[in-house]
């Protein structure tokens, strides 16, 4: 059983993350004596939407200082009504915790998010330090991502990633009632995975995927609010040259982005390797952002003639940029754009990450192996 490393809040909490990241498992392990409404499964869903009273009348039951978890809140968001009730009228009596993997319909239909009652948290796929920074086997992470389930298999986790997409699409969009035409839906997820860590293009994925500009608009709308992609925002911060304005997207975990582009079957390809890693690296940043409750953004930089910065995080004045290469050998161009940007005090610091053994030092530019930068960051030693 791998330990997580989300510590549980003392207070009420949503705890939102993509389907399969672990969060249900999670949840039993922190609070095992908690009274459990799974919603699911269609008896809890059917008999609360039909007696919402009877949610009420046990959690009452339970004695003072209890746990109630409420499992994927968004497929009966109304239930949010009784939960803030309850927390107004007891106060600290009961403590909720309340997981969902799509904040689409909460967002939508402008529910009661309990005024403040309860903070938020986030639940990612498993990081490096909860691999106990045993990821020697770089191709596998980045053929087959960090999902719980895909990494506790051993002979059939291309099969287990391919049932995870094919279930996701079938329960997580269609039981949503998001998306009409599944038939388009899944034409355009595979430009939009072979597109991932790239700055997108959507008049050209409306051509290719032969759907209309406005509905793939409304499909990466979708992947966003369902929590399996995200948008990392292209940064302005008046350097002496032009900025790109447009921004990427990214899928949540390297596998599942091959997994929905049709490659799980075919060797890694050279020009999806630092994609792949990128992804990986986003997905450690973001998290440690999380655990260890930073703030800040995240953004990548980029000119018109293609100088780039992989990844910056910002926070008040502070601003550090990340270069990621999927090279066992660093070279000294590789990190030009970044010490250019310290030179010109645009960055106040910046690292080098690359899958070569030695730490380097290449000018101001802290030079990382992976998994070396991966404990530094859990750490608290690159962000805090």
């Amino acid at each position: 059983m791998i330990t997580r490393h989300q510590e549980l809040p003392d207070h009420s909490f949503f705890l939102f993350g993509p389907r399969g990241t672990g969060k249900t498992t999670w949840l039993k392990q922190v609070l095992p004596d908690a009274l459990w409404f799974d919603l699911l499964r269609t008896q809890t869903l059917l008999a609360l939407s039909r007696q919402p009273e009877s949610f009420r009348q046990q959690v009452e039951g339970r004695p003072q200082g209890s746990w109630v978890v409420v499992d994927e809140v968004q497929r009966l968001p109304t239930l949010l009504n009784e939960v803030h009730a309850l927390i107004a009228e007891h106060g600290a009596r009961y403590r909720f915790a309340l997981s969902g993997s799509s904040a689409r319909k909460l967002k939508r239909m402008d529910v009661n998010l309990l005024a403040g009652r309860a903070i938020n948290r986030q639940f990612f796929p498993l990081t490096a330090a909860e691999l106990n920074f045993d990821c020697n086997n770089l191709d596998r992470v980045l053929r087959l991502g960090l999902l719980p389930q895909i990494q506790a298999e051993t002979d059939y986790a291309v099969e287990a990633l391919e049932a995870y997409v094919g279930n996701y699409i079938r329960e997580e969009i269609q039981q949503e009632a998001l998306i009409r035409n599944l038939e388009s839906f899944a034409r355009f997820l595979e430009f939009a995975a072979v597109m991932n860590g790239q700055i997108v293009n959507v008049a050209g994925i409306s051509r290719d995927a032969a759907v209309a500009r406005p509905t793939v608009q409304g499909y990466f709308a979708t992947l966003v609010d369902t929590l399996i992609g995200f948008w990392l925002p292209a940064w302005r911060k008046r350097a002496k040259v032009k900025e790109t304005a447009s921004p990427k997207f990214y899928l949540f975990d390297p596998g599942v982005a091959r997994a929905l582009a049709g490659r799980l079957r075919e060797p890694l390809d050279g020009s999806e390797r630092g994609f792949l890693l990128e992804t990986w690296v986003l997905h450690e940043l973001r998290a440690a952002m999380a655990f260890q409750n930073l703030g800040g953004q995240l953004h990548y930089w980029r000119t018109p003639s293609g100088s780039e910065v992989d990844f910056v995080w910002t926070r008040g004045n502070r601003a550090v940029g990340f270069e990621v290469k999927a090279s066992t050998t660093w070279r000294t161009a590789y990190g030009s754009t970044v010490k250019g940007l310290m030179a010109d005090g645009v960055l106040t610091s910046a690292h080098g990450i690359y899958t070569g053994p030695t730490e380097l030092k290449d000018g101001p530019l802290r030079v990382w192996p992976l998994m070396r930068f991966f404990k530094e960051l859990a750490s608290g030693n690159i962000l805090g």
